[in-house]
């Protein structure tokens, strides 16, 4: 039918797009990810303990942010008086009392805004 065997590879190649775009494929260039990449499932403990690291570090990056900003003896005497308090106060205490990453993390503000201080 056709005489040129480019023009031939052509059309093959144009009904292969058309086979595999009806089965739900976009096209895609050779090497990269797209729609038809097959991608494997995530550990969702694995994602969970990332997720669990995270939080953790935010808080304490946190923590540290307010120690630096405020001070170590206005952030002593706030601890200090929710300890005092009732209900979940002396709880929140224990968990905002400063510790060594604390400490670590006001003084490496320290370093870095050192206008702050």
């Amino acid at each position: 039918m056709w005489a040129d065997p480019n023009l031939r590879d052509f059309h093959k190649r144009l009904r292969r797009i058309e086979k595999a775009r009806a089965r739900g494929f976009g096209f895609e260039a050779p090497g990269t990810l797209g729609r038809s990449a097959r991608w494997g499932r995530r550990n969702p403990l694995k994602t969970l303990l990332v997720r669990l690291i995270v939080l953790v570090g935010l808080a304490f990056l946190t923590k540290g942010a307010l120690y630096f900003h405020v001070g170590a003896e206005t952030y002593d005497a706030r601890v200090a008086g929710l300890a005092a308090g009732t209900g979940f106060d002396p709880m929140a205490a224990q968990v905002m009392a400063a510790d060594p990453v604390t400490k670590t993390i006001a003084a490496l503000l320290a370093q870095v805004f050192p206008q702050a201080a």
